[in-house]
């Protein structure tokens, strides 16, 4: 394991200038560049024409996480503003969102040092009804705030309210505020379930005719849920990976799509993204996870050194069926953990054999991943796409790794 914690985040850095990030979208979602990499050699198309280059039988994963309206603008009747950021409820994500008044949240706080105390208010309107939000901070941590919202009518659901009270979080790099544009261009078209701060970008690419394009043609389509936290933008600021502490992330998985990647086993198997990628390799390890610790585990969770310790060998097969048994066990018919593993150079990857993606901040976690999928091809492709007129990060153009 000391290998891989004494790798230099320097080896992953590379010059990305600022007029090489796209500030807003293509008109066309499909329109963006696609650089291809199969095995070592590389080709420029256009991601519309994805189809055209991957392998036959390939199931396709989308992550279907929706990104939620998480900023909320309070102004105190000094003048000043006050940011208030949503990052996860602390009750099941559903169960947050359905809810009456009052939540409670794991909040960022902006410009926190003029809010002391009290309370902080908001007059909207739901559905053209009017409405006062109220947040109370209750607990000061470290990294993060547990506010309660209340509001009145108490009886509106918290999803109705975040919708017209807040602003979708678009990354901090593109340094603009979010337009109207942004609410659908910012959000997969196959967006469903409530939870995200930032979109699974690699999804943004497709568009519905597309997707039944590439159906008809043959390819199958599985969906998993990881909603995705602030922590994604967060680029490793340590020397070494291994002082680099990785952020959580829920992730939500249906029991078909587990039974169905035992039976596509052997076959190729593409995540949309690298946020469907830790999910599907997540998977693997919860299943050695139960395998060690017992199918009696109720709380479960990945931590992200877990993969690089010492354990006994376990095929993908039979570490998703201790996942399946553990699910069979408790009458479940989805899996519900928070993961916070790292894929990093050296891993072997266990579910996955390509990736479709974006293209990464330098020193980022992600960054990481592509390397452990392609090796040090990564600095040819992103040197390829430097050369070569590509739109980098999350409105960016995409990749396709075959290796």
């Amino acid at each position: 394991m000391n290998a891989v914690k004494d790798i230099s985040i320097d080896a992953y850095d590379y010059p990305l200038p600022e007029d090489r990030i796209a500030k807003y979208p293509l008109p066309e979602r499909d329109a963006s560049k696609l650089l291809v990499l199969k095995g070592d050699e590389i080709c420029e198309s256009q991601f519309r024409h994805v189809g055209d280059f991957l392998p036959e039988g390939a199931l396709l994963v989308f992550n279907e996480t929706k990104v939620i309206r998480a900023r909320l603008q309070f102004h105190k009747a000094t003048g000043s503003r006050i940011e208030v950021f949503c990052l996860e409820p602390e009750q099941d994500y559903q169960v947050a969102f359905a809810a009456a008044s009052p939540v409670r949240w794991k909040c960022l706080i902006g410009n926190a040092k003029r809010w002391k105390e009290g309370l902080l208010t908001m007059e909207l309107h739901v559905s053209g009804q009017p409405v006062i939000l109220t947040a109370q901070r209750i607990a000061q941590n470290d990294q993060y705030a547990d506010i309660e919202f209340s509001w009145t009518p108490a009886n509106l659901s918290f999803a109705s309210v975040l919708e017209a009270a807040g602003e979708i979080p678009l990354p901090p790099y593109l340094h603009r505020d979010a337009e109207p544009a942004d609410r659908d261009r910012y959000q997969t078209v196959f967006a469903r379930y409530d939870g995200s701060v930032a979109a699974p970008t690699a999804g943004l690419h497709f568009t519905k005719p597309l997707i039944t394009a590439l159906h008809d043609r043959g390819f199958s389509f599985d969906e998993v849920t990881l909603h995705v936290g602030a922590g994604t933008f967060k680029p490793v600021a340590t020397e070494t990976i291994g002082e680099h502490a990785m952020h959580s992330e829920t992730i939500i998985v249906r029991r078909s799509l587990i039974a169905d990647l035992m039976t596509h086993f052997g076959k190729p198997v593409v995540p949309v993204g690298t946020t469907s990628t830790r999910t599907l390799e997540s998977l693997y390890w919860i299943g050695v996870m139960l395998k060690e610790q017992g199918t009696e585990l109720r709380q479960l969770h990945l931590e992200q050194w877990f993969p690089y310790e010492d354990h006994a060998p376990l095929s993908t097969p039979e570490a998703l069926q201790y996942v399946l048994s553990y699910l069979d066990l408790h009458g479940l018919t989805r899996l519900e953990a928070t993961t916070a593993l790292m894929i990093a150079p050296s891993y072997n990857m266990r579910v996955i054999t390509g990736l479709i993606t974006n293209f990464h901040q330098p020193k980022s976690t992600l960054l990481l991943l592509v390397s452990a999928l392609i090796g040090e091809r990564w600095l040819t492709c992103y040197r390829f796409a430097l050369d070569h007129g590509f739109r980098f990060l999350s409105y960016g153009d995409s990749c396709l790794f075959l290796p």
